[in-house]
C-alpha cells in the first residue's frame, strides 16, 4: 500500500471519528429551562395603530422568571418563581417537535393556548421564535423572541 492511500484511510478515519451526530430537537428539548430574554413586538396593539414593545432581559434581580421543562413523554410544565425560588402559576401542557419548530399546547390565564416556535439551539440553551396573538386583539401579527438557558433537569 503507497503512502497516498494510507494517508487517504487515515484522513478518513480521522473525519468519521470527528463526526459527532446532534441531538434531534425532541432529544435536546428534553430538560429544564430558563427563560433569560424576551421581545413581544405587538404591531397593532389591542386593535389600535399603535406598536407595543415588551422587553426584558430578567437581569438586575427580577420580581419573577419564566421556567420550564420537557418530559420525554411529550407533557411538560412552565412556571415562574420569585425572588425566593418559589414556584409560581404552573401550567402543564403538551408538547411536539416537528423539524425546526416546537408546537405547544397548554391553558393559561382561562384560555386554550395552541403555538409553534422555531427554534434554533444556541451554546448556552435555544433561541425561540413565533408569531402569535400576544395582545389578544384578534390578529395574530405579534412576533416573539425569547432566549433561554439549560437548567440541566433532576433525571
Amino acid at each position: 500500500m503507497n503512502l497516498k492511500n494510507i494517508l487517504f484511510f487515515v484522513f478518513l478515519g480521522i473525519l468519521f471519528v470527528s463526526c459527532k451526530k446532534d441531538k434531534s430537537l425532541k432529544e435536546f428539548m428534553v430538560d429544564s429551562w430558563e427563560t433569560t430574554y424576551i421581545k413581544i413586538d405587538m404591531p397593532t396593539y389591542q386593535k389600535s395603530d399603535s406598536t407595543f414593545v415588551f422587553e426584558d432581559d430578567f437581569k438586575n434581580n427580577p420580581p419573577r422568571r419564566a421556567r420550564s421543562i420537557y418530559h420525554e413523554d411529550g407533557t411538560f410544565s412552565a412556571w415562574y418563581v420569585n425572588q425566593q425560588e418559589e414556584k409560581k402559576d404552573e401550567s402543564i401542557g403538551k408538547w411536539n417537535v416537528i423539524m425546526d419548530s416546537l408546537y405547544v399546547e397548554y391553558f393559561y390565564n382561562g384560555k386554550n393556548v395552541k403555538t409553534a416556535y422555531h427554534i434554533k439551539k444556541t451554546a448556552e440553551g435555544f433561541i425561540g421564535k413565533n408569531v402569535y396573538d400576544w395582545d389578544n386583539d384578534g390578529a395574530f401579527d405579534d412576533v416573539l423572541i425569547m432566549k433561554t438557558k439549560r437548567l440541566h433537569a433532576e433525571k
